[in-house]
């Protein structure tokens, strides 16, 4: 009777996940590799409440900064627990706007310090030398079609700062060079403008019209704009490694980093950074704020008149 209880037990989490994961889906429009790294962290949580003998829909405060402090007892990283606390957050939402449960564990839970650690990001001039080399390689006069591809990648990836799945999924019809912008499909399907400067304008002119033209095999590419050497578009994987190569302890994320912490060290606010990167909530881009605040303590020190006052 117990083995058939516990059983039982087990599939109304599986069917709770499901019920859910058909929801982000289809009502909330998640790519389906997000939706796979929200089954596994809701699996491993339900493993956990399993063990505590605990419904996930009986879940409490205990039971989830439990499972946090279990989950950092075996060496996870606190980055990796923010995400998966993030993933429960929207998971007990849900629950309580669908009146399964009466109240959510997860609201007066504090989020891991790693929100507010900042991503690692490149300093302007390892970005420069990376983007001149790349450059170079493009415009030498035996430049093949492949030097002209990857230095518009790269270009773009900085001035844009996109995701990779966002840049694979560009196509010749998203550009508006003339405009200096690009068309973005983010995080579901939600599209935004991105502006980007001339460099990276230029580098995509002139990809479209020495290198594309060369790379395109047949008529069946759908209109992607980066194509492999076969004609097929480029694939994530294929993206992370050419930004690896170009920078040993480079990666696409990075570069993305890299675009959000210069434009703020530079003085843009945190909105505007936010609707660049296509962030669908202002916390996630507070990560920067302490860039933005040392960048105020500057300007205060250099403009307020009693900031640089000497003590007598």
């Amino acid at each position: 009777m117990a083995r058939s209880d516990d059983a039982a037990f087990g599939a109304g989490n599986l069917e709770l996940i499901r019920e859910y994961l058909a929801y982000l889906r289809v009502e909330k429009g998640l790519r389906p590799l997000t939706c796979e790294a929200y089954q596994r962290d809701l699996l491993q949580f339900a493993e956990y409440q399993e063990n505590s003998n605990a419904s996930l829909a009986k879940a409490t405060r205990e039971h989830v900064s439990g499972f946090l402090e279990h989950l950092g007892k075996h060496g996870v990283e606190s980055r990796s627990m923010a995400r998966k606390l993030s993933c429960l957050r929207g998971f007990f939402r849900w629950l309580l706007l669908d009146k399964r449960i009466d109240r959510d564990p997860t609201v007066t839970l504090d989020s891991p310090s790693s929100w507010k650690v900042l991503p690692k990001s490149l300093a302007q001039s390892e970005v420069t030398e990376m983007l001149d080399r790349a450059g170079r390689a493009a415009d030498h006069p035996e430049a093949d079609a492949i030097s002209l591809r990857d230095r518009a990648i790269l270009e773009l990836l900085y001035a844009g700062g996109l995701r990779v799945s966002e840049l694979t999924g560009l196509n010749v019809v998203d550009l508006s060079l003339a405009a200096g912008r690009v068309q973005v499909r983010g995080k579901g399907d939600k599209e935004r403008i991105v502006p980007l400067g001339r460099p990276a304008v230029e580098a995509i002119e002139k990809y479209l019209s020495l290198g594309r033209p060369e790379l395109q095999k047949s008529k069946r590419d759908a209109g992607k704009l980066f194509l492999s050497v076969r004609g097929e578009p480029l694939t994530r994987q294929w993206i992370w490694q050419l930004v690896r190569a170009a920078g040993s302890h480079t990666s696409p994320h990075m570069l993305r980093h890299s675009c959000a912490t210069h434009m703020v060290e530079g003085g843009a606010d945190l909105r505007t950074v936010q609707t660049l990167l296509g962030h669908a909530d202002i916390a996630t881009t507070q990560v920067y704020t302490h860039l933005a605040l040392n960048r105020l303590k500057t300007v205060h020190r250099m403009h307020h008149p009693r900031a640089t006052r000497e003590s007598k």
